[in-house]
């Protein structure tokens, strides 16, 4: 490998051929490593990576693993100082690994950091400028259909969003991976949650443009796939993250958040979806595969959990006064 590539790009696949040849052509000229990890896709994905691409690595898988398996199998695969996750449903603007690695470069307690991702088809709207989390047991993205203008200055958030962030990969060495109990939905909070218990923080990174479609592969904004697993992840989030008595003490807030929730997915003719998925949601975290992934407390972190509590009240403030 060229001495002078710092970052390899991992873009999981899964039946994305619509979008995917756009997004490697506007790599062609960033320096880094691309490996693509196709999930059992049938579309001529990987024919086309091939064929059209063979400066790209191909990953094949037999089937589809979900989101969080493809990711963590580059990231093992790679050899760089950084990994950049991308989303097959992206487009890129020149200089996007640039402007990452430069801002991480210059914070060496920095564990990730978000592109600026823009809508696609609306590019002067913004898609995500930094994930956050609240109280009410609620991720979200900033930024979600404003204008780009008022995102245009780099800060710290809560997570990056896992469609466009590049991440240290000894830091990931260091608090593992993607949880693949998630399979997709929630996994870029849940990693840039555990990051924030080991004292590590994210960055918004303007400079770094990328264009995205959003839910290419998956469908709409809301569907019946989308609202059962990202319900049942909001809660092992939870679990997996907050100590007991942290529990507790966001209860309720907690309750409120769901019973918010399940009444406007009951009014989009989804709540059935949504209470399904909370209901495993609760069995993930009782299982032994739940309980082998939970944070364990430890008092050397209690001033991080401290600081992430104090930001989860404020959050909830922010999701509504933004």
């Amino acid at each position: 490998m060229d001495g002078k590539i710092r970052s390899t790009i991992v873009i999981p696949n899964y039946n994305g051929i619509r979008y995917l040849e756009e997004c490697l052509s506007s790599l062609s000229e960033e320096p880094a490593h691309v490996i693509v990890v196709d999930n059992g896709s049938s579309d001529g994905s990987r024919e086309l990576v091939r064929d059209r691409f063979p400066e790209v690595e191909l990953k094949c898988l037999d089937r589809n693993y979900g989101f969080c398996r493809a990711v963590n199998l580059g990231i093992t695969d790679s050899k760089t100082t950084y990994v950049i996750l991308l989303n097959n449903d992206t487009k890129v603007q020149a200089g996007f690994v640039k402007a990452l690695e430069q801002a991480l470069d210059r914070d060496p307690r920095a564990f990730s950091g978000a592109a600026q991702i823009r809508n696609l088809h609306q590019p002067k709207l913004m898609d995500d400028a930094g994930d956050y989390y609240c109280a009410l047991g609620w991720a979200f993205a900033s930024g979600k259909d404003r204008p780009k203008e008022a995102y245009q200055q780099a800060r710290r958030i809560f997570s990056a969003c896992g469609a466009a962030a590049i991440l240290r990969r000894s830091m990931v060495e260091k608090i593992g991976g993607l949880d693949e109990n998630h399979f997709a939905y929630l996994e870029d909070v849940d990693l840039g949650y555990r990051a924030r218990i080991y004292g590590y923080h994210n960055l918004y990174i303007p400079e770094a443009v990328v264009f995205h479609a959003g839910s290419g592969v998956s469908g709409s904004r809301h569907n019946k796939f989308k609202v059962d697993l990202t319900s049942r992840n909001s809660i092992y989030l939870i679990y997996k993250n907050m100590p007991f008595l942290q529990i507790l003490l966001n209860l309720p807030f907690l309750l409120v958040g769901f019973a918010v929730k399940t009444l406007f997915f009951m009014r989009k003719g989804l709540g059935a979806d949504y209470l399904r998925g909370l209901g495993r949601g609760f069995r993930l975290c009782a299982s032994e595969e739940g309980r082998r992934h939970k944070v364990r407390f430890r008092k050397e972190h209690l001033p991080d959990y401290i600081v992430i509590q104090l930001e989860l009240w404020r959050n909830v403030w922010y999701r509504f006064g933004k």
